[in-house]
């Protein structure tokens, strides 16, 4: 099979739902969201990956309202975003998207997300085979760093409940 041979949306939807632990997936806002949220301890759950099939209103230098278009987007931790892309560029200003000689617009390039890439988020647009199994590894570390922010919600929560049943 030839390497440029895209990767159906159906087939990330199936790995991040059915690989992955505890995935709650949620359609909103022209995309599909996905959480970590073991048990559906709470409303949504840690937000981790989307697959965005057109634009928003802040959201449009992806220009994916072209036929065909998706993009695969990772919240991944601190230290792959440096490995990647050395430090996180900072927050654009409102509408407005990172700094970086990034085209937003490209297929099958790695690459900081347009609008959020300043909290270490990741974008890919169309994404080939071969560029898919590089993100594999990617969507495990986004996954990973989702349960542990999972973990230190639950672990607040907890907390204010004992300090809330231990008020006279």
């Amino acid at each position: 099979m030839s390497q440029t041979k895209w990767i159906e949306i159906e087939t990330v939807h199936s790995f991040i739902t059915n690989e992955l632990d505890s995935v709650v997936p949620k359609d909103a806002w022209g995309e599909t969201s996905y959480f970590y949220n073991p048990g559906h301890v709470f409303q949504r759950g840690t937000y981790f990956a989307t697959i965005k099939q057109k634009d928003g209103a802040n959201d449009r230098a992806s220009h994916l309202d072209r036929s065909g278009v998706w993009r695969l987007n990772l919240g991944v931790s601190k230290e792959v975003f440096f490995e990647l892309f050395g430090p996180p560029p900072p927050r654009p200003g409102k509408g407005g998207v990172i700094d970086g000689g990034w085209d937003f617009a490209a297929s099958d390039q790695l690459m900081p997300h347009p609008i959020y890439g300043w909290m270490s988020w990741i974008s890919v647009l169309n994404p080939s085979r071969l560029t898919w199994g590089k993100c594999l590894p990617l969507v495990s570390d986004a996954h990973l760093r989702a349960k542990g922010t999972f973990e230190q919600r639950r672990a607040k929560q907890n907390g204010l409940a004992r300090r809330i049943a231990a008020e006279p």
